[in-house]
């Protein structure tokens, strides 16, 4: 295990504690803005932390832009006077009045929303126009996950020109998240963005020609940020989250993004012994993300078995070295995916040379803040 890792005191933590260390962060976002040369040409995904401090880490090192998925998140970002943020979800309902009253209680933050169907820009533009304020839009491209978004061609064309007629909405470019692609082989991944881009960069031809403007292109997730880092697009904006803190599937799986360290961990300990081969660890799936299978929501570092079972408040290994572990011992545990993770902990214990010197609010992993 990363002896930067091991807490000299670890009884300041409650178990199960999330712990950030404010190192490896700030590793982090130096390495993320080293890959693309610029941080201009970042949008960080705000969901992976959920953290004001890291938002302000980030701008300290120069990213003015955040991405986000939940107007709570992007309330917290207005907080933070965030210049630029994208709230990279499909407003609907009540949701269009909450953001129009979010762009009118955070003047300071330039705000932008993304839409894929005529019935959501309209819902959306009423309500702009409803509370007297605008915003850009971008039109969100459908390359293949087939989550939102609408596939480049004719329709979304006339989106597009829907919105640049729309009152409160100005046309802003294209959202282009290709969460499918998880191709492990960068060589793979670079084939398939390349393959999926063609059809977008002829819409933003098409639209260009015919009078409007397509400024900007926020494209990719994590794992296809370093092919986008390495295009000249013009205007293209580069959207990570999870390279922040990291975890263990994609440090896994993405050998070529090495360089990201992971900067967040569990603290767990034990609470019983029920056989001779049996440990029980208090890292049941209220702690740790239960969107990977069951049996690999996460790694104990220094921990070798089989974890047999989980439930809401345990997690049962079977291993052969059973007896040497007794009730209150201590763990540390790599999450498998860290974004949902976050959102299970009201704060993280903040680790700097192998101490807790503070506790971060997990700010917005709230659906409500004040709007």
């Amino acid at each position: 295990m990363n002896p930067e890792y091991r807490l000299k005191d670890p009884s300041q933590v409650f178990s199960p504690g999330l712990l950030f260390y404010k190192t490896l962060i700030a590793r982090n976002i130096k390495a993320l803005i080293a890959r693309v040369g610029d941080p201009s040409r970042l949008r960080p995904h705000v969901k992976t932390h959920k953290t004001r401090q890291i938002v302000r880490m980030e701008r300290e090192a120069g990213i003015t832009k955040q991405k986000c998925a939940t107007i709570a998140e992007a309330e917290m970002l207005g907080q933070c006077e965030v210049p630029d943020v994208l709230l990279a979800y499909p407003m609907v309902g009540p949701n269009c009045a909450r953001f129009a009253q979010l762009v009118k209680k955070y003047p300071g933050t330039k705000y932008s929303v993304i839409a894929d169907h005529a019935l959501g820009i309209q819902q959306l533009s009423d309500a702009m126009r409803n509370a007297g304020v605008s915003a850009e839009v971008f039109l969100d491209v459908d390359v293949g996950q087939h989550r939102t978004g609408i596939a480049a061609g004719p329709a979304a064309r006339q989106l597009y020109e829907q919105l640049a007629r729309s009152s409160g909405l100005k046309p802003g470019g294209f959202h282009v998240y290709d969460g499918h692609n998880h191709q492990h082989p960068i060589e793979e991944r670079k084939a398939a963005v390349e393959k999926m881009l063609a059809p977008v960069l002829e819409l933003r031809d098409t639209l260009t020609k015919s009078g409007l403007s397509v400024p900007r292109l926020v494209v990719g997730g994590t794992p296809t940020f370093p092919v986008f880092a390495t295009l000249e697009i013009a205007g293209a904006e580069c959207s990570p989250g999870t390279c922040v803190l990291n975890d263990f599937n994609y440090g896994t799986w993405f050998q070529d993004m090495g360089e990201f360290a992971h900067a967040a961990l569990l603290l767990t300990r034990v609470i019983s012994r029920p056989t001779a081969t049996r440990v029980t660890f208090d890292l049941g799936y209220k702690a740790v993300a239960s969107d990977p299978p069951a049996g690999k929501r996460c790694v104990l570092l220094d921990v070798k078995g089989d974890h047999v079972l989980q439930n809401e408040e345990h997690l049962v290994v079977e291993m052969p070295d059973a007896e040497r572990f007794q009730p209150g011992d201590v763990a540390y545990a790599l999450p498998a995916h860290v974004c949902p993770t976050s959102a299970m902990h009201q704060f993280a214990y903040i680790v700097e040379n192998n101490q807790v010197v503070d506790r971060w609010d997990i700010a917005s992993r709230d659906r409500v803040l004040t709007i």
